[in-house]
């Protein structure tokens, strides 16, 4: 029976069959599970069906795995190859298929991304085949799954390829797929039938890919160019500890800014921050030196550049083509439907005259598609690039410095000409050094200056505290914070946007003379011999407010140390004497001692 091919629901099925009382038949006799020794035959005969069946299935899947080893098991193929009349894979004869395949992975080795590739098809307008389970080929837009899958898949590189995944059973009967490494695998037999790639270059495309991977431990090496600015992505190494820089990067002031940072000592073991590095000035020198030295090699550049960009206008091009003529090729078959229909039929008749107009619809778009796409190439060609590749000839530099030039292009550019770039920098001398590692073994060492931080920016001028140290001598704070400002200088805090207008100020002077412990004027006119107010009126034996008033007739001279208060200097020689001042007025004193 079939329950005896699995041995648990054969004995769970006698059980019920003794309890019920229910006998047990088949060609050699009848059977009463209830007793013992009919119960015993039973179960070896379950065992015994059981163990056939597991040689049935040993012996079928013995034939297919020697099969699979000698490469002639026919597997599922993926898009793009078939099986021909005689069993042999070749490439798929549709010419729209083979040939966007093709410039897939053209795409893959040019930009070195999955991410990018998807968004470079996605950029050219182009289309994806994909095979549905009924054996036809539609096009989709690329995702990055299927990039994924298309440049994992070795059929691709003409190699047979079996026993990539393992497939296990869960206890709730859902099946989990597990993929195995190349080693386990039952078969992997290259250049077994055409493919669209090498071997070679199949490999070199995992390698990217697993490169590509950004864990935690080698994200600052791993990943590929991208959108940063950050110029030495993956190629700056800290020259203390000898890793690389991780990338950092945050928009302030209205800007991208970025740093070199290395903090896996802090992170992993709570050590200090190793360095942290601006990335521009550090970024500015590098180019610097790459356009000094793709200077003499512009003009060939600029022809290989110009080539590639034509042929990957017209690569996209010949792709739209191959959409238009299936377009075309549908629309005349659903043409010839329409016409070969009974005119008397009209429910057959619409439905095909509607399938024909759709058909027309989606030949028109992709016509129309490929206009815009043409006109917008020619445009891109035409000028940007003819501009961008007379400037190149002309002069590297500028084109480096051109905003309009994608990061991305210039770190790969980099990657063909720098090894990596040591950063160390000095905090004392306020520099970065740079050890540039070229491709060929040259070295070279740059100094650049360190960006102040955000402290610093709005420090004020030691210029400007040694002037009001030398003011306090003469003057009070705000007298002082006129003078600044009408020999034009200004505080530190003009860098921030808010405050471009700022003035100095009686405030600002004030905390400058308390925050670098300038003396203050009280205690330079102390040290001259100026006396207290108190001290004076003691010393000339004389009240308070007639100090006050003698020293407004100018009897005696005041100096301000602030805005209100003032030390006194008496005369050396001949003090003034108290007087009667309705006899003897301060006026007619004043001009006596005169």
């Amino acid at each position: 029976s079939r329950l005896a091919r699995n041995n648990a629901d054969w004995q769970r099925l006698l059980e019920i069959c003794a309890l019920a009382d229910t006998l047990i038949l088949d060609e050699d006799g009848v059977y009463d599970p209830a007793s013992f020794n009919d119960r015993l035959l039973l179960g070896l005969k379950g065992t015994m069906s059981e163990a056939e069946l597991h040689v049935i299935k040993a012996r079928l899947r013995g034939g297919i795995l020697n099969k699979a080893r000698r490469g002639e098991f026919r597997c599922p193929l993926p898009t793009g190859l078939v099986y021909d009349h005689s069993g042999n894979v070749t490439l798929d004869p549709d010419m729209q298929v083979r040939e966007t395949i093709a410039h897939f992975f053209e795409t893959f080795s040019r930009v070195g991304s999955a991410s990018q590739t998807v968004k470079a098809f996605r950029q050219e307008g182009i289309l994806f085949p994909s095979r549905l389970h009924d054996s036809q080929t539609v096009f989709r837009p690329l995702t990055p799954s299927t990039a994924m899958r298309v440049l994992h898949n070795p059929r691709y590189a003409g190699a047979y390829a079996y026993g990539r995944r393992r497939y296990r059973r869960t206890i709730d009967g859902k099946r989990i797929v597990r993929e195995q490494d190349n080693d386990d695998w039952t078969a992997c037999i290259p250049d077994a039938h055409p493919g669209y790639i090498s071997w070679e270059q199949h490999q070199e495309n995992l390698r990217i890919l697993k490169s590509n991977i950004c864990h935690k431990w080698n994200a600052a090496v791993a990943s590929p160019p991208r959108e940063g600015p950050a110029l030495l992505q993956g190629r700056a190494v800290c020259g203390q500890c000898g890793r690389h820089f991780h990338m950092r990067y945050a928009a302030r002031r209205g800007r991208q800014e970025a740093w070199y940072v290395c903090d896996r000592a802090r992170t992993n073991r709570g050590e200090p921050l190793c360095q942290a590095i601006a990335a521009p000035p550090v970024d500015e020198a590098i180019g610097m030196l790459i356009a000094e030295q793709m200077t003499p090699a512009a003009i060939e550049l600029a022809i290989e550049v110009r080539k590639e960009i034509e042929a990957r206008h017209k690569e996209a091009d010949r792709l739209r083509c191959r959409a238009i003529e299936r377009a075309q090729t549908e629309a005349d078959l659903a043409q010839r439907r329409f016409m070969l229909v009974d005119p008397n039929n009209r429910l057959v008749a619409d439905t095909l005259e509607g399938e024909w107009n759709e058909k027309l619809r989606i030949l028109a778009n992709a016509r129309e598609e490929r206009e815009r796409a043409r006109e917008h190439d020619q445009f891109i060609l035409d000028k940007a690039v003819h501009e961008r590749l007379v400037a190149m000839t002309a002069d590297f530099k500028k084109l480096w410095t051109n905003p309009e030039t994608p990061n991305r292009e210039r770190k790969r550019l980099l990657a063909h000409i720098i090894e990596d770039v040591t950063l160390l920098k000095l905090p004392k001398r306020g520099t970065t050094k740079a050890h540039i590692r070229f491709k060929g073994g040259k070295t070279q060492t740059l100094v650049t200056i360190s960006p102040k931080s955000p402290s610093q920016q709005v420090k004020t001028n030691p210029d400007i505290i040694a002037l009001i140290d030398k003011l306090l001598d003469d003057h009070i704070f705000s007298e002082i914070a006129d003078i600044l400002n009408n020999q034009g200088y200004r505080p530190g805090s003009v860098t921030r946007r808010d405050q471009r207008n700022a003035r100095f100020t009686t405030k600002r002077v004030t905390y400058l003379v308390r925050e670098y412990k300038l003396r203050s004027r009280y205690d330079r006119l102390r040290d001259r011999g100026m006396l207290t107010k108190k001290e004076a009126a003691a010393h000339l034996n004389i009240h308070e407010h007639t100090l006050a008033r003698w020293a407004e007739y100018g009897l005696v001279t005041s100096h301000a140390y602030n805005g209100h208060y003032y030390l006194y200097e008496l005369p050396k020689t001949d003090l003034p004497q108290k007087q009667c001042s309705r006899w003897n007025q301060l006026v007619e004193r004043l001009a006596a001692r005169k």
